[in-house]
């Protein structure tokens, strides 16, 4: 198939080991955003064709992984009552609160429901009247402009009955974030091919200057993934800071650029806690004061609730490339997926999850 099969040509990946190999000099440690690459990478085991001088570690690229414990509660309550119809993606649904999970609603009554997109979750809305319904809005800018757009027809169509419940969070500012951290070991990052398909890549700059961290926007299979290392090692060994796109087949350096005004007119920039990690300053979108009454977390008054982690998860510090997560003492033994601590263990982009399913117990 065109861009899957020539992407995982196994005598591609080789040669580019190779090229890679012969250009390492010392040690360089890297980051990738995204969860989706960092399963290919545990999955086609690509950490293991690069030179033993190279170091991937994992970073918050997860979107159901960084949503806040207290995000979760608060889907939970609105979930659990009787004029709710609570739809989202199914990956949220066994995302652990502090009690219980959505799933959990489900099995005692609650009206949850998966969809595939929030405009089902619109169309829900219009067909039952008497109830509310409410979206699960999570991700990262690659999701936000199909739900902006839910929130823009609800308004403009006169739904009253359909909110979000929405925790977005921006990728920029997490990378900022980590690399102002005194205890960071990341030295270039892999940045995710599909939010820059979005955004663009304009905000990578003074980034990469300011921290004298190499980017390069990288795909998702093991070529793009090989590609990107190669690329971000060939800046480190030169001593060179730029961003580069390897993903040039979908990303434009401007992004999608219709999709950026919709976000706009409907989100605010604003402070955003990730789960794990803490509050990043301006690291997430709010909707805007005029579009209230499509925002759950004010049409059901859960804004106070709060939540604490697990003192046994170490998510935050796996999220932040400081440990891998068969480092984690409870991993495989009291987290796993049937009964997860955290969400790293839930998503089908979590990094716990990748190791655990792949069988990477040391490394």
């Amino acid at each position: 198939m065109k861009y899957i099969d020539e992407y995982r040509d196994a005598e591609t990946a080789k040669k580019l080991a190779d090229m890679i190999r012969s250009v390492t000099t010392r040690e360089w440690t890297m980051m990738e955003i995204c969860g989706g690459q960092t399963h290919a990478i545990v999955k086609f085991g690509i950490d293991h064709l690069l030179p033993k001088e190279i170091t991937l570690v994992h970073g918050p690229g997860c979107p159901v992984c960084v949503t806040p414990l207290e995000i979760i509660d608060k889907a939970v309550a609105i979930a659990g009552r009787e004029e709710v119809i609570f739809t989202s993606f199914g990956d949220m649904l066994r995302v652990p609160g502090s009690q219980k999970d959505l799933l959990k609603v489900k099995s005692e009554g609650g009206d949850v429901r998966v969809v595939y997109s929030p405009l089902d979750a619109l169309k829900i809305a219009q067909q039952n009247p008497s109830k509310k319904i409410v979206f699960f809005a999570v991700g990262f800018e690659t999701t936000a402009p199909a739900n902006a757009m839910a929130v823009w027809q609800a308004r403009e169509m006169g739904v009253k009955n359909f909110s979000i419940l929405a925790s977005h969070v921006l990728v920029p500012p997490a990378m900022e974030a980590i690399l102002s951290s005194p205890a960071h070991r990341v030295q270039a990052f892999l940045a995710a091919g599909h939010v820059c398909t979005v955004m663009g890549y304009e905000d990578y700059y003074p980034i990469a200057e300011k921290y004298s961290s190499p980017i390069v926007i990288t795909g998702f299979e093991p070529v793009d993934i090989l590609q990107g290392v190669y690329m971000a090692v060939k800046q480190l060994e030169e001593r060179r800071v730029d961003v580069e796109n390897q993903y040039s087949r979908a990303v434009k350096r401007e992004g999608n650029v219709p999709a950026k005004k919709l976000l706009s007119q409907v989100f605010d920039v604003i402070d955003r806690k990730w789960r794990g990690i803490g509050m990043i300053p301006k690291s997430g979108w709010g909707l805007k004061a005029e579009f209230a009454e499509h925002d759950a977390e004010k049409v059901f008054d859960v804004v106070g609730i709060e939540a604490q982690e697990s003192p046994l998860c170490i998510a935050g510090e796996i999220m932040q490339g400081l440990k891998k997560p068969h480092e984690c003492v409870a991993f495989g033994r009291e987290c796993k997926p049937e009964h997860p601590l955290g969400a790293p263990m839930v998503s089908s982009e979590g990094a716990c999850a990748a190791y655990f399913h792949y069988g990477r117990v040391n490394a």
